[in-house]
């Protein structure tokens, strides 16, 4: 038995449907993914770092901190990318030489401080111009400690 002339056209634009459906959604998808790999935050993202909070010359806690360096629009991403662990010793050395603790609080570090620092050092790693700005993204203490007494 023959199937009626309208069901084979029917058949035949459903198949063609399907196939430019899953033709577009793949083509659209390695559209996606190929801007996606050229367009590249103007950041670098610093590796958490722990640092010393230091009172009276004691060591009472460490703050892991979550720094974010964000570059001029016309930095080189990727080279300065390279740099991250440059920042992260400059981060480290100049907060084990001058703490940045925040007097009468042990579980944070003091952000406008640490920020100003690390502009100035990263400026002078990479070159001035090529950074915009730092942020403290986040701060975990070690360990809870309660606020001193006066």
């Amino acid at each position: 038995m023959r199937k009626p002339a309208g069901l084979i056209i029917a058949g035949m634009f459903r198949r063609a449907l399907i196939a430019a459906v899953t033709f577009v959604t793949v083509a659209s998808g390695a559209h996606a993914a190929a801007t996606g790999a050229a367009q590249v935050g103007q950041y670098v993202d610093l590796q958490p770092v722990g640092l010393p909070v230091v009172v009276r010359g004691q060591l009472v806690n460490y703050v892991f901190v979550y720094v974010r360096v964000n570059l001029a629009a016309d930095a080189d991403v990727t080279q300065l990318r390279d740099k991250e662990p440059y920042f992260r010793d400059a981060l480290v050395r100049m907060a084990h030489r001058t703490p940045f603790t925040v007097a009468g609080d042990y579980n944070r570090i003091d952000e406008g401080r640490l920020t100003a620092a690390l502009a100035r050092e990263a400026s002078a790693i990479v070159g001035a111009g090529a950074i915009r700005s730092v942020v403290v993204a986040s701060q975990a203490p070690q360990h809870r400690i309660p606020t001193p007494r006066s």
